[in-house]
């Protein structure tokens, strides 16, 4: 399942570029983490058309122990939900967020739906152990004002909250992640700015409310991504790592995730950081290098 189903594709299917994956950084390895936040690997994005357990497998294999979702098990039966969790547990892999509730919070004629949906979630959510879900704003409804649309989420939001207030999974609070997508990949969606949805979560006031920063979107839309990080990083739950153009992993583009990743080390930013790209190369290799570009940054 791809997380972007109801926002339209990723039309990134055809992509197949000739870059190369880029050298181990033997010397970063060697340095010791530095960085203070958690990494994690949006699994849409690797090891397509194996079963979920070989996946799992992989992601371990590529030096990562946590795993980020779209709704896979959406039609999973118990069995398939004890097989995967043994299987993570085997693996030393947890599972930190996930995606793929199908309305969104923009659209006040869906709100109820999306509470219901949501309360829904919950369940396989604890049966992971996976405490965050992430939640997209859905598309302009014609009809109704853009102001409209933006109270609707900061409402619908709110409700949210009072959903999942105080619950806790994996001993973590229960948080909501609020993300932009930018309109090449889908024309018709409403929230497209980071500026917006920031404005949303801090009208939310809800501390398991956040904004997921999704540097890929953000850059194809407006750019100036680390002066965002600098002004509010108190809100930011979740960052998703691609480079622009293609969606391609850090280096094949013009992303200086070096920067990106020094500031979130002088913020001290403690949420995780997923990498969300489509390998150009060998998956393993390409997510192990990026791996060790995000703990140590500008090591040569």
């Amino acid at each position: 399942m791809n997380r972007r189903t109801f926002a339209q594709s990723l039309a990134t299917a055809a992509l197949a570029s000739a870059v190369p994956s880029f050298p181990a950084k033997a010397s970063a390895e060697a340095a010791g983490a530095t960085a203070p936040f958690g990494l994690s690997v949006m699994l849409w994005t690797v090891f397509k058309g194996m079963p979920f357990e070989e996946r799992l497998a992989k992601v371990a294999d590529s030096g990562y122990s946590q795993v980020e979702l779209v709704g896979e098990y959406s039609k999973w039966t118990a069995a398939d939900f004890e097989k995967a969790t043994a299987a993570a547990k085997k693996l030393g892999i947890t599972f930190d967020a996930t995606a793929g509730l199908h309305n969104g919070v923009a659209n006040p004629a869906v709100q109820e739906a999306f509470l219901a949906e949501l309360q829904e979630a919950l369940k396989p959510m604890e049966t992971l152990s996976c405490p965050a879900m992430i939640v997209l704003s859905g598309n302009v409804v014609p009809g109704l004002t853009h102001e409209q649309q933006h109270q609707a989420s900061i409402d619908c939001l709110k409700k949210a909250a009072k959903l999942v207030e105080g619950k806790t999974i994996a001993r973590q609070p229960v948080r909501l992640l609020l993300e932009c997508i930018h309109l090449e990949e889908n024309p018709k969606y409403f929230m497209t700015s980071a500026d917006e949805a920031i404005e949303v979560v801090r009208a939310v006031n809800h501390p398991q409310v956040q904004f997921l920063y999704d540097m890929y979107h953000e850059q194809m839309m407006y750019g100036n991504l680390i002066a965002k990080l600098e002004k509010h990083i108190d809100v930011i739950g979740l960052i998703h790592i691609a480079d622009v153009p293609g969606r391609h992993e850090p280096g094949t583009g013009e992303l200086n995730y070096a920067n990106i990743y020094k500031k979130l080390i002088e913020l001290n930013y403690k949420h995780n950081v997923a990498m969300e790209f489509i390998p150009t190369g060998e998956e393993v290799a390409a997510l192990k290098v990026a791996k060790g570009e995000a703990l140590h940054p500008g090591v040569a």
